[in-house]
């Protein structure tokens, strides 16, 4: 493809074609995207139609350097073009140079002007020589693509350089014939000298072209070349030694294979450490500048490196389902994509070759027409012609000169390229810098946002909950700290809450062990806590010194007729301590509500029937939430705060992030109608999510953007993807968004201006003020406005992502925590008895409650009275245990 015409054409052609149901082109990768039905149409008929309109097709490639030798083939082919042309074109350029001087030095005829016989100068003898060599060898691959498009109804670039090239070269062929003909003693003014110039500066326009062009894939092919191309997978005996390994191409590792990375080595897969322990540089992938530290249990990425130490890795996704294959293919997708504004342009484009010849014709009849009328209008605005020549000659001549250089200047690829080289390189830029925009409209949008919702679990906060206090509230003596830590840890280990899974992790670690006690006659009671017996935690205190301790202390006060028992053991809320008879003193709820003020949770600890502790747990803020918020309202966008914690929570958070407007207590759909609501009042959204609860709002905002560490449905469903986990990642896309989208308008604006001043002036409309153009010069100037696009498109190359640093200090002294009474706190709609449990998110919210019931009701020893209140939230109480 050569310029937009052949996007529009290739893309019109597939669209009237049954069975084809989408088809976008791009011109700077030259690469077409076709969504069709295969019971109507299917990949060789695709093929078959576009070679049909005289392109050649074939399906992708996924080998990198089999593309990347395609591409190389491209530029050497126009560099031949190039260096062809110029050895045509130099004799001319040295022919010129010699008239102009010698008209100049002498004011009158040079050698070249002499005739060999009448009608014929040495001057023009050699053009035409020249010109039909370079006419017959240097334009031959324009004259077949110009074919190739005319034969199949179409038009493109190549038709308007024949077209200006033949015409210049049939009429002066013709005027010459004449003038020897009429044996005219003045050889006449020719044109000769315009296809040779013609095809040497296009031709060096688009072999300048096409090496720009492949810069602007460089973020991408520096992704593939990632990718390892071979892997030692290993077979283990006992003890994980090595028995066996075995070289094989990556493509043929399977999901469960055992991979030894030596230092050094490329990570094929990604995978989980088995033994071993080592540094990986991941920087390429996720953009962490440091190492990362890996152990057994550690996630590896595939194209990553192993610094130092030998890594045996079990294989848990390869070839499309790596993180590395799927990043490239999200690039590809969206260097594929075009940006809303590129539409028109292609509109443009269709009818922009018919428009230029149109305009053309019109200018040759118009001055033709103007010195038969007027001559001494031409004599006015081309006072250089010579005086010998006949007055007819002159207006022709002139008429053709306009015509022609209206045919060499006018430019469709600087408007085809404007677009997709400034996307290709946008998109491959934030990829460096570990964000993933989804396309042309996503980066076009995401300048344009004027409000940014997060969410909290996740987003905002790490999304794991840590335990950050543990209270002890009865007798130290009768239940010491280490045992009442076995004890819930072993409750807790039976639980699959996050909060319940968080306990026992911080209970493990406090104690320096991985086994616990036994636990029996288990019950969760969604809302509330959980029950059970919990026995064996002996074994366990003794692997610890302060742990004997405290069970020797513990056992001198038991009798020998009173053995250790089974501990009975509750873990929830105040209402679940209320429901199981047990009384909460004011001191006790005081410092409950104190840690629920902070955002954090508390659940009491009761043991054996009486109150021996209360764990606060709390999803920490990510330490660079603040400043993101920050630095969002400082670039003029709202921030709100969206989330189905309760509301003192999600307060607490909003708190020491400063965010003043907080939606609590939503349900998934809430989240869509809050996104809904804010459009309707003609904001621009933007949604900030990792979670599956998160999915329907990323995909109904304006811009949608996940955590890269969130559920594949959030990242499936988002615009933009951040794979660092990295908050300041959304200043980040929306500052990148706004200069990719200057930098398309400059290109877009430059590539219209052009056109829509360059044609005037070649058709000679500026001639009153003493603009004038050659057929060469517009020629000349066809071909550097294209590289000109491209290379304003390549400076966002030098786009640098503005650092932490760099935002702290300008944040310097303005970041302050909010006061309470300063945010404003949003229950649900705000109507909640008005919601319809309709939508498939809720529904499947309440089966869920409802299923947890079921099982509740079926294991519970407690009777009706407690399977009644299963479901029950307290309403006063919203650190709800859930």
């Amino acid at each position: 493809m050569t310029c937009a015409s052949c996007v529009h054409n290739i893309e019109s052609r597939l669209m009237r074609t049954p069975g084809i149901l989408h088809a976008s082109v791009a011109l700077a990768t030259c690469k077409a995207q076709v969504k069709f039905d295969p019971e109507i149409v299917g990949p060789r008929d695709i093929t078959q139609i576009i070679e049909g309109i005289g392109f050649q097709a074939s399906l992708p490639k996924r080998d990198p350097s089999v593309n990347n030798l395609d591409h190389k083939e491209e530029i050497r082919q126009w560099r031949k073009s190039f260096l062809f042309s110029l050895i045509f074109g130099i004799p001319v350029i040295c022919i010129m140079v010699y008239m102009l001087i010698a008209h100049n030095k002498h004011q009158g005829q040079s050698v070249l002007d002499r005739n060999i016989f009448p009608g014929l100068s040495i001057m023009n003898l050699l053009f035409f020589i020249l010109c039909t060599l370079v006419q017959s060898f240097g334009g031959w691959y324009f004259y077949v693509q110009a074919y190739k498009s005319l034969k199949h109804k179409s038009t493109n670039m190549d038709v308007l350089i024949v077209l200006a090239t033949t015409i210049a070269y049939i009429y002066s062929v013709v005027i010459l014939i004449v003038a020897i003909a009429e044996k005219a003693e003045q050889s006449p003014e020719t044109f000769f000298d315009t296809p040779p110039m013609l095809f040497m500066f296009i031709a060096l326009g688009r072999w300048l072209e096409h090496i720009a062009k492949s810069k602007t894939s460089e973020a991408l092919a520096k992704l593939i070349s990632l990718q390892a191309t071979e892997a030692t997978v290993v077979t283990l005996g006992p003890n994980h030694s090595v028995v066996r390994e075995e070289q094989v191409a990556v493509e043929l590792v399977q999901r469960g294979d055992i991979v030894k990375v030596v230092p050094g080595g490329k990570f094929p897969v990604d995978g989980k450490v088995i033994e071993g322990t080592s540094m990986a540089d991941e920087s390429l992938i996720t953009g962490e500048p440091m190492p990362v530290r890996k152990k057994p249990g550690s996630m590896v990425i595939a194209g990553s490196i192993n610094a130092h130490g030998s890594l045996l890795v079990e294989a848990t996704h390869v070839g499309s389902d790596t993180t590395l294959a799927q990043i490239v293919k999200l690039v590809e997708e969206a260097q594929m994509s075009k940006a809303p504004i590129q539409q028109l342009a292609d509109k443009i484009s269709g009818y922009f070759v018919p428009f230029i010849i149109s305009i053309s014709i019109v200018t040759l009849i118009g001055w033709t027409t103007v010195g038969f009328v007027n001559f001494d209008v031409i004599l006015k605005y081309f006072p250089d012609y010579n005086k010998t020549i006949s007055k007819t000659e002159i207006i022709i001549r002139v008429g053709f000169q306009t015509a022609i250089t209206v045919l060499s200047i006018a430019c469709p690829c600087a408007l085809g390229l404007a677009t997709p080289t400034a996307v290709m390189v946008g998109t491959g830029v934030a990829a460096q810098n570990g964000i993933l925009i989804k396309g042309g409209e996503p980066l076009e949008m995401a300048h344009k946002i004027n409000t940014v919702m997060f969410d909290k679990t996740g987003t905002i906060t790490h999304g794991v909950p840590k335990v950050m206090r543990v209270l002890l509230l009865g007798d130290v003596v009768r239940m010491p700290l280490k045992r009442m830590l076995a004890v819930v840890g072993t409750a807790e280990a039976s639980s699959e809450h996050p909060l319940g899974m968080a306990v026992a992790k911080y209970c493990k670690k406090e104690l320096g062990t991985e086994s616990l006690g036994y636990c029996t006659d288990f019950q969760a009671v969604p809302g509330c806590g959980i029950r059970c017996q919990v026995n064996n935690v002996e074994r366990v205190l003794v692997q610890s010194e302060e742990g004997l301790n405290e069970q020797n202390v513990y056992n001198s006060g038991l009798t020998r007729a009173s053995a250790p028992q089974p501990h009975s053991v509750l873990i929830g809320n105040r209402e679940w301590m209320r429901r199981n008879g047990l009384h909460i003193a004011s001191d006790i709820d005081e410092a409950m509500t104190a840690h629920e003020m902070k955002g954090q949770t508390a659940v009491l600890v009761a043991i054996d029937g009486a109150l021996c502790g209360m764990i606060a747990i709390a999803d920490t803020v990510k330490k660079e939430a603040s400043l993101a918020v920050h630095t969002l309202k400082a670039m003029g966008v709202d921030v709100v705060l969206i989330t189905g914690d309760n509301r003192k929570t999600a307060k607490a958070i909003a708190t020491q992030v400063g965010i003043k407007k907080v939606f609590a207590e939503v349900l998934p759909s809430h989240k869509v109608a809050k996104v809904q609501a804010l459009q309707r009042e003609g904001k621009r959204v933007a949604m900030v999510g990792d979670g599956i609860n998160d999915s329907p709002a990323l995909a109904r905002a304006d811009i949608g953007i996940a955590i890269g560490t969130g559920t594949d449905v959030a990242i499936e469903a988002a615009d933009i993807v951040l794979i660092r986990n990295d908050l300041l990642d959304v200043v980040a896309s929306i500052h990148l968004s706004k200069r990719t989208v200057r930098r398309i308008r400059i290109n877009f604006m430059f590539a219209l201006i052009y056109n829509l001043l360059g044609i005037p002036i070649a058709a000679g409309v500026f001639l009153p003020v003493g603009l004038v153009l050659q057929p060469w010069m517009g020629s000349a100037a066809m071909a550097a406005s294209s590289v000109s696009v491209v290379l304003s498109s390549l400076q966002l190359k030098c786009y640098r992502k503005p650092d932490s640093d760099r935002y702290e200090a300008r944040a310097q002294g303005q970041m302050k925590p909010l006061n309470p009474s300063q945010i404003s706190v949003h229950i649900g709609m705000d109507e909640r008895r008005d919601i319809p449990m309709s939508s498939t998110w809720d529904q499947i919210s309440f089966l869920s409650q409802a299923s947890s019931s079921r099982n509740s009701r079926e294991n519970s020893l407690a009777g009706d009275r407690q399977d009644k209140c299963s479901l029950l939230i307290d309403e006063a109480d919203e650190d709800q245990y859930m």
